[in-house]
C-alpha cells in the first residue's frame, strides 16, 4: 500500500527562497529513489515550504529516511530553517474516481 508524506519546513526569517532552491540538489536525488513515485515542494501561504511526497510502501519510505540522499538535503537546509520538519505520514482512504479519489 502507498504511503503520502507531508513534510513542513519552516524557513528563518527572509530565508524561505533560498530554502526552496536550497532543496532542489536533495529533490533531484531523493526522485531517483526506489519507490518515490511522488516529492514535490510547494510554497505554502504561511510561509512555510511543504514537501509533498507519495511512497510506494512503508518500507521505501522507511529506507528513503535513512539513505544518503535525505542526508544530502538535510545537510544543505541546516542553516536555513528554524526547526525540524513537521512530518506526517498518512494511508489513502479511496473516494470518488480511481483516478481523482487519491494521490
Amino acid at each position: 500500500m502507498t504511503v503520502v508524506v507531508t513534510a513542513v519546513f519552516h524557513p528563518k526569517p527572509g530565508k524561505k527562497q533560498e530554502l526552496a532552491e536550497a532543496m532542489h540538489r536533495g529533490i533531484a536525488a531523493v526522485h531517483g529513489e526506489r519507490g518515490c513515485e511522488l516529492y514535490a515542494i510547494h510554497d505554502a501561504e504561511d510561509g512555510t515550504i511543504t514537501m509533498i511526497e507519495k511512497w510506494s510502501s512503508v518500507e521505501a519510505l522507511d529506507a528513503h529516511g535513512e539513505g544518503d540522499e535525505v542526508a544530502i538535503l538535510r545537510e544543505d537546509i541546516a542553516d536555513l530553517i528554524e526547526k525540524p520538519a513537521t512530518v506526517t505520514r498518512m494511508t489513502p482512504i479511496a473516494a470518488g474516481t480511481e483516478a481523482q479519489g487519491q494521490l
